[in-house]
């Protein structure tokens, strides 16, 4: 299938919309112009021939007399407007004959409106037609005037110039139209197309790999602004992407590097006989190799969580007293850390996957312990909050921290895969990366939402909104 380019078609399209708006235009304004210049022809046409007559009677004298001069003159005058008049007393004397008088000059006039006629019209079958028109004196039939002439009607040079100039004008209205549609489609084509052309080429330049390019041209379309502003934000994402993708790559790489490190150098030392195998030696290299397996099986977990089609056991339950036995089991850590971990709300009872929501309050509770410095403290609250309908009330989990917190240029990243504001990724507060990542997955998951603030300095607060989802 052939394929033609935007700009081909648009410019097309606007000559199309003229052709189809101009010609039928045209051609209903020529048919209406002519039907009714045939009608006021064959109106004209009686009335001519009313006046003639009208004329010639007033050429009338007492006692069957006639003004001879004058009816030839009135005669003359309407033979030169191509009438053939005959005037004839009551005695059917003839009183003057157009064709008696010049019968050569009436047949080069008939054939000349007939050939007018037939350069108009191909098929036009007119013929010679007469007309008897009476004249009366004071109510007695004193003669009567026969006017012959093309019918039923016919069209003498004027007409036909006057017609023939209505018909260049419409032609040139449709071309000047033509034209004026050839410009400006070929300008508005280019400047719809020149920011696509720039958006394929941008988007090309994404699929090789390239993120730093970006669209800047402004546009009054509102559709190409959408078009431009989606590619420059598919462009940042995937820039972005790429980054993580790297830091993903050295994280993985440095996480497995220390431990395989620390196990090769082990081995290699038992080996060469300058370590005793013993039991210490092997629970060294068994706590790296533990390492090891939990970041697997912590990539493995995420994979998990972060598939399409996760499967959500439902229960009714309260999340209040899932929070306080979760508390529980971390009252040792906290203290042994100093911490202070406190717990406020009320019962509120949701419909969720009892076990995913237990490793949310879980991760969440995990990076306070890991990010508060010994001395601070850790709030947790669990609140309703609803629009006044029962089945779109939705449950608010509130952790508060007095911790580190995250830098600004960290915030919108920390939910990324392996991503951590820790750049050291020392032991005590690096951990894998990806417990935040596999918590946004199960709220999602539960068609809710989660919200992160934090002051550096100040601490952070991590506010998760679920719906209660009770039928």
């Amino acid at each position: 299938m052939r394929k033609y380019s935007l700009r081909t078609k648009l410019s097309l399209s606007y000559i199309a919309v003229v052709l189809i708006s101009v010609l039928p235009i045209s051609i209903i304004t020529n048919l209406l112009l002519d039907k009714h210049f045939k009608e006021y022809i064959i109106e004209n046409q009686e009335q001519k021939n009313i006046e003639i007559v009208f004329q010639v009677k007033q050429q009338y004298k007492s006692d069957s007399e006639w003004d001879m001069a004058a009816i030839g003159n009135i005669c003359i005058n309407a033979l030169k407007q191509g009438m053939i008049i005959k005037v004839m007393d009551s005695s059917e004397k003839i009183i003057w004959d157009a064709r008696s008088h010049d019968n050569e000059l009436c047949e080069q006039m008939l054939a000349h409106i007939e050939k007018n006629m037939s350069s108009r019209y191909p098929n036009w079958e007119g013929r010679y037609v007469e007309k008897i028109y009476p004249i009366t004196n004071n109510l007695n039939k004193v003669g009567k005037v026969i006017i012959g002439y093309y019918g039923p009607y016919y069209f003498n040079d004027s007409d036909l110039a006057f017609i023939n100039t209505i018909n260049r004008l419409l032609v040139g209205v449709g071309v000047f139209s033509l034209v004026l549609s050839f410009l400006f489609g070929s300008f508005m084509a280019r400047k719809l197309s020149t920011p696509i052309s720039r958006v394929i080429t941008t988007a090309q330049m994404i699929s090789k790999g390239y993120f730093a390019d970006r669209l800047t041209e402004p546009s009054g379309t509102k559709e190409i602004a959408q078009l431009t502003e989606t590619i420059n934000n598919l462009a940042e994402t995937l820039e972005n992407q790429e980054v993580l993708r790297k830091r993903l790559t050295a994280d993985v790489a440095h996480e497995l590097r220390t431990p395989l490190a620390t196990l090769q150098s082990h081995m290699e030392a038992m080996i060469d006989g300058i370590w005793k195998p013993d039991i210490e030696r092997l629970k060294s290299c068994h706590e790296e190799i533990i390492r090891i397996n939990r970041l697997v099986g912590d990539i493995e977990k995420l994979a998990k969580y972060e598939s399409e089609n996760i499967i959500l056991t439902r229960t009714n339950f309260d999340i209040f007293e899932l929070t306080k036995h979760i508390i529980q089991n971390f009252e040792n850590d906290f203290t042994n850390k100093n911490i202070t971990l406190e717990l406020s709300g009320e019962n509120e009872t949701i419909n969720a996957d009892k076990d995913k929501i237990s490793q949310v309050i879980v991760n969440l509770l995990s990076n306070a312990l890991k990010y508060t410095q010994p001395g601070g403290a850790v709030q947790v609250e669990i609140k309703g909050k609803g629009n006044g309908t029962k089945t779109n009330d939705t449950v608010e989990i509130v952790v508060k921290d007095t911790g580190t917190g995250i830098p600004p240029e960290d915030l919108p990243y920390i939910f990324e895969r392996f991503y951590r504001a820790d750049k050291s990724r020392n032991r005590l507060t690096g951990g894998s990366g990806i417990g935040l990542t596999i918590t946004k997955a199960i709220v999602d998951a539960h068609k809710g939402k989660i919200e992160v603030k934090s002051k550096v300095g100040e601490g952070t607060e991590f506010i998760v909104s679920l719906p209660k989802g009770l039928g």
